[in-house]
């Protein structure tokens, strides 16, 4: 047996640092701004060419209600989400915290108040961990873009962003999550961005980062699917509710619940977190449609959600009507095609010990053989409106192997 590659210190500070958000799994995201006044996409000053005097104007309409953060943490509470990531700063270069380095924020403004630092005193009360969005692109900066033409102009802005970082991370006490966006237009080097990332960890120790400064960070982000990162990196889905990430009036395209559900479930099936994404109006209030449906995801996370937080990897994955999610040697049957009085999974190699159905915990009947298990005398009807879920215990770490059944199966052999 070749000998254990010993961990690097480097490796134990990050497991250390990351264990919380292993565990997790699901997180708020919430995209606020100027662009929360017009209500037509967070993208609306660069798709719709809105010069830079006029976008600035929305700073003097932008007056958010006083309470709306801790309306989004109990929501987020309520949901069964553990951590949010606030967009201190977008594309459009507003910023929603206290900053010396521009008046284009939200103190300075209209506005007249911090933002971020509402947003960091609502997650703490209700116990969730804080997180913040900064974007390196900024469209209002006039060394924004030009920055990768004019050495001059780089080193302005490099100092500007890497300024208003140290900022944040010096300012709201302890953090979570930095949460880095779109570094056009310079390359890592352009940026600064070890001596960015050297500078986040030396004032906040226990931060986790993203990869979208161009360096790996801690984890990844795909945007918009579920994708598990191979040789199992940390990563993170982030994804709209609707098709928008900032407030649109008219983006009606809403996930449903169910939808939301087996987003999450698949995310802790393959070693991810969900960060679902909430556009608040201009005053802070969230669309209905947003509050109705994080309501029926906590109605289900209250029964269930110890099937997600601190899921394992699982190996098991072939159902046409199930998916799964793994602690040790437990599997979690999470069904959403409820397929009547029989539960069955093909392939399952691992002996199993017993099975409840939850949130009852009511004993299961099964039977097993080489090529299957059959879990049976279920209600005929879906005992859960969402996903019901299966807790089988099994003798060992559940293994799947389907081209057994495909090599085997006809001859009859073991």
């Amino acid at each position: 047996m070749a000998p254990r590659k010993r961990m690097s210190a480097g490796e134990r500070d990050r497991r250390r640092r990351m264990q919380w958000w292993h565990e997790a799994k699901f997180g708020m995201f919430i995209h606020w701004g100027l662009y929360s006044v017009l209500g037509r996409h967070e993208w609306a000053m660069e798709i719709e060419g809105i010069p830079v005097p006029e976008y600035e104007r929305l700073a003097d309409q932008f007056k958010p209600k006083r309470d709306c953060a801790r309306q989004w943490a109990k929501l987020a509470k309520r949901a069964g989400m553990k951590y949010m990531v606030l967009t201190t700063k977008h594309h459009d270069g507003f910023c929603l915290f206290n900053t010396e380095l521009t008046d284009y924020c939200a103190p300075k403004r209209a506005c007249g108040r911090d933002l971020v630092a509402e947003y960091v005193e609502a997650a703490r009360s209700e116990g969730l961990r804080v997180g913040f969005y900064h974007s390196l692109m900024d469209w209002h900066h006039p060394d924004g873009a030009r920055c990768a033409e004019d050495e001059a102009a780089r080193k302005r802005f490099v100092a500007y962003v890497h300024g208003q970082v140290r900022e944040l991370c010096t300012n709201y006490g302890k953090l979570d999550i930095l949460w880095y966006d779109v570094a056009w237009p310079l390359a890592p080097d352009g940026w600064e961005s070890a001596k960015m990332n050297r500078m986040v960890r030396k004032l906040q120790p226990d931060i986790i980062v993203n990869n979208r400064n161009k360096l790996p960070g801690d984890f990844s982000t795909p945007e918009q699917h579920i994708t598990a990162e191979p040789g199992g990196r940390a990563w993170e889905a982030c994804m709209t509710m609707n098709e928008s990430w900032g407030y649109h009036a008219t983006d009606d395209a809403w996930k449903t619940p169910k939808q939301i559900v087996r987003n999450l479930v698949t995310c802790a099936h393959d070693g991810g977190n969900y960060l679902l994404n909430i556009g608040p109006r201009a005053d802070g209030s969230v669309p209905a449609p947003s509050v109705r449906t994080l309501n029926a995801v906590g109605e289900w996370t209250d029964k269930y959600g110890h099937a997600i937080y601190g899921a394992d990897r699982c190996q098991v994955t072939r159902s046409r009507f199930a998916n799964f999610t793994r602690k040790g040697k437990t599997l979690y049957v999470h069904v959403h095609f409820w397929p009547g009085d029989t539960v069955t999974i093909g392939g399952l190699r691992t002996k199993v010990k017993g099975a409840k159905l939850l949130p009852s915990g009511k004993a299961v009947s099964f039977e097993q053989d080489r090529f299957r298990v059959r879990f049976t005398g279920l209600p005929e009807k879906a005992p859960e409106k969402l996903v019901t879920v299966l807790q089988v215990e099994c003798a060992s770490v559940p293994r799947q192997d389907m081209m057994y059944i495909r090599t085997r199966r006809k001859r009859g052999k073991a």
